[in-house]
């Protein structure tokens, strides 16, 4: 084993916990009773009924909470035990540790108050598909991301494309359900 796997799992590390539908909250409380560090990011949605308007905080990201453990000494077992939880994300080796660096990103947008857009991962070459506006049903090719996401039409045939501006948030990845 080399030294930088020993440094690896020398120290706590952060890692994403998987939870059912709806139950980040109750989990990640009863993790933290376990004297396990957690971090679950958290935004506030306005959210109308046919009778009244409140505000709600809910999972930034829907489904997962962080944990930061020693993969080496602590115990994965009493996580899993923990109900709510489905599992760590990771593979077939086991969970798989978030670099610190993600994590205080967000925390730093988060503590900023600026304002923010929870979209898919998108990465160069992606296929996706518009779900909203004009362009509904479209599919292309992601090919720069950031803050301006382009997405590329193309016809193969005439080795021609056409490239146009799109917010992120309005296309998902092909093979994944609509939100």
């Amino acid at each position: 084993m080399n030294s930088t796997s020993e440094r690896d799992i020398s120290h706590p590390q952060w890692f994403a916990v998987w939870t059912r539908s709806r139950q980040e909250k109750i989990a990640a409380s009863m993790i933290e009773a376990l004297d396990i560090p957690i971090f679950l990011p958290l935004k506030s949605e306005l959210h109308q009924w046919s009778d009244r308007k409140r505000k709600i905080t809910i999972p930034l990201f829907s489904g997962y909470l962080f944990v930061q453990m020693n993969i080496a000494k602590d115990s994965r077992l009493q996580i899993l035990k923990v109900p709510g939880v489905v599992g760590f994300v990771g593979n077939h080796t086991g969970p798989l540790p978030i670099p610190d660096q993600q994590i205080e990103n967000v925390r730093t947008l988060l503590d900023a108050g600026i304002d923010y857009i929870v979209g898919p991962l998108l990465k160069e070459g992606d296929r996706v598909r518009v779900i909203r506006g004009s362009l509904s049903g479209i599919e292309g090719t992601v090919v720069r991301t950031g803050s301006d996401t382009r997405l590329i039409l193309s016809v193969d045939l005439v080795r021609q494309s056409l490239s146009i501006r799109i917010p992120s948030n309005d296309v998902q990845l092909i093979g994944e359900q609509a939100a």
